[in-house]
């Protein structure tokens, strides 16, 4: 039924958007004037350990740490995705894989440090990575291609996830401070390489036809959205579920969260459907001046952390 609803709205706005659409015309590449690059900041995640840290809140602080535990298996296959097609790559766009790969790493190692402290004895968390490890695993089987499709599509929500943790620093009130920096560090980074993948696809598919090209994106992204959007409400259930909340409540609480109030994925609506335009870019979704703010606050604890080591 959703899978049947998103695909309806998808060839609507093909429709619409198809006659602005030139056949055989590469879309804009990240500006040449941004770089994609590492930087290798610790964060003490002592403080979400064994409590709400997400301001108190037990359904924001389910869903946040849902989302940690897919990041580390599922940031190593996107690493991978890219690393595949080095050898296709030149120039800027080789330069910015190295870069998606180093961040992604980075990334990788500060989300196990988080994931880590979380209570086994506790939490279903072994089962929670159990289920990831093994759709990754599948999707791995499925090829290069696959691999790099699943990739550009979930880092379409990443950075319509990150858009609204940079855009909204009143998310992270009442979140302690350095639980607020990484997650803002990493949507930063997140922001930055938002369409090195993208533009690894495109560089790839450039022989395609247009229509071949464009029909794959959308059917994954329907794919992806279904599959994101379940496995994250039923991982953050799971937790709560275990801390005594009944099964019907914390999935109707998840998803209010997601869509209701404060809507982590309702908010960033229209740039998601930007996705199903034939000529999307990422970086159509301008936030340049946002990104720019918050790379010279990194710029800064990045100064700091050296100095101090």
């Amino acid at each position: 039924m959703v899978l049947t609803f998103l695909s309806l709205c998808a060839r609507v706005c093909h429709k619409k958007s198809i006659v602005n659409s030139t056949p055989g015309v590469k879309t804009m590449q990240t500006p040449i004037g941004l770089a994609v690059s590492p930087r290798d900041i610790h964060f003490a995640t002592d403080q979400a350990h064994g409590r709400a840290w997400m301001a108190g809140d037990p359904v924001a602080t389910a869903v946040f740490n849902a989302l940690s535990l897919t990041f580390p298996d599922g940031e190593r296959l996107f690493m991978d995705a890219v690393r595949n097609y080095r050898s296709n790559l030149s120039g800027k766009l080789l330069e910015d894989a190295k870069g998606f790969i180093a961040q992604e790493a980075i990334h990788t190692r500060e989300h196990v440090g988080l994931n880590a402290g979380l209570d086994r004895s506790h939490y279903p968390i072994d089962e929670i990575e159990a289920d990831i490890k093994g759709r990754l695993t599948f999707l791995r089987t499925r090829g290069r291609v696959a691999m790099l499709g699943v990739t550009i599509a979930m880092e379409h929500f990443t950075a319509m996830m990150a858009d609204l943790f940079l855009e909204e620093p009143q998310f992270w009130d009442g979140v302690p401070e350095d639980l607020a920096r990484l997650w803002q560090w990493h949507a930063m980074e997140e922001t930055e390489h938002k369409a090195v993948a993208f533009d690894v696809f495109q560089e790839i598919s450039k022989n395609w036809k247009p229509s071949q090209r464009y029909g794959l994106r959308v059917r994954i992204m329907l794919i992806m959205t279904v599959m994101f959007v379940s496995n994250i409400t039923k991982f953050s259930s799971m937790l709560l579920i275990a801390d005594g909340m009944k099964p019907w409540k914390a999935r109707l609480s998840v998803l209010g969260y997601l869509f209701g109030k404060p809507g982590l994925f309702r908010k960033s609506w229209k740039a998601y459907w930007d996705w199903f335009r034939p000529g999307f870019h990422p970086w159509h979704q301008d936030n340049s001046a946002t990104l720019k703010a918050w790379q010279d606050r990194f710029e800064v604890a990045v100064s700091q952390q050296v100095a101090a080591e």
